[in-house]
């Protein structure tokens, strides 16, 4: 097999007008779609961010049924150059910033949570490279 990326990522949240304003408003993605008490997806890149309620996707109909509890973690990735640009955008749309880690080749990330409890992070191009 030749995967070339994971196109979709999912978090699940309870209250999609919050991940809205924070997803959309603050972190500036792109709405793809809103499906109420279901579901909101958002454009990441070349990827998309799903949020799903969990207690609607628990009960699936037609697809699967998926759902999760607990802390979830994604990183999104930025061009080494926006890095620091995107770090204060993010302290300006008063999130707060959680934890900076050093990787290899004297990188940095940053860590925040969404509204949800979720482990978000920020990387720069390289880290796993």
């Amino acid at each position: 097999m030749n995967f070339t990326q994971i196109k979709e990522s999912c978090l699940y949240v309870d209250d999609l007008d919050k991940a809205h304003e924070f997803y959309h408003e603050k972190l500036g993605m792109p709405l793809i779609s809103k499906v109420e008490g279901r579901h909101i997806f958002f454009r990441c890149g070349s990827s998309v961010l799903l949020c799903f309620n969990p207690e609607a996707t628990k009960e699936e109909k037609n697809l699967p049924l998926h759902y999760a509890s607990g802390k979830q973690h994604l990183a999104f990735e930025v061009s080494q150059k926006d890095y620091e640009k995107t770090l204060e955008r993010v302290k300006e749309k008063g999130i707060w910033i959680t934890h900076f880690q050093k990787w290899k080749g004297d990188l940095e990330s940053f860590y925040f949570e969404d509204p949800f409890g979720h482990v978000l992070e920020i990387v720069p191009k390289g880290i796993w490279e």
